[in-house]
């Protein structure tokens, strides 16, 4: 079997956040490579909605000012945790890149959860990896 590093993730908000910073999102990364844009944005929403859930912030233009980004750009992010969960883990676990860019885009993904019906979601998921060879 493949040998697996850790690789810890961690969202530090600025000089006026608190000194240990979030909880850290630990995921599983083969030595080579880095894990495609995407899985990255995936793990911040995820991250964001659990600092809203434990009250290390307020909501997301509290995340907006926190992390010195735009209250549009925290609401794209977030939008990808309307995904339907069984897509949230695939994207979760895609093979990490060594060179080059990942066939899926985050934006491909935002407009996917677009769509509120699941069912809906995994139909335009699966053309998409279909296009993209993933499958």
């Amino acid at each position: 079997m493949e040998q697996h590093g850790r690789v810890e993730i961690r969202f530090r908000l600025n000089a006026m956040s608190r000194p240990a910073g979030p909880p850290a999102v630990e995921t599983e990364l083969p030595a080579a490579g880095r894990l495609p844009r995407v899985t990255q944005v995936l793990a911040l929403a995820i991250q964001f909605q659990d600092m809203i859930r434990l009250g290390e912030a307020r909501d997301y233009a509290d995340l907006a000012r926190l992390g010195g980004l735009t209250r549009e750009r925290v609401s794209q992010i977030v939008k990808l945790v309307w995904l339907a969960p069984d897509i949230q883990i695939e994207i979760l676990h895609l093979p990490p890149v060594s060179n080059g860019h990942f066939l899926i885009r985050e934006r491909a993904m935002r407009a996917i959860s677009d769509q509120l019906v699941w069912a809906e979601q995994r139909e335009l998921w699966a053309k998409l990896k279909q296009t993209s060879h993933l499958s």
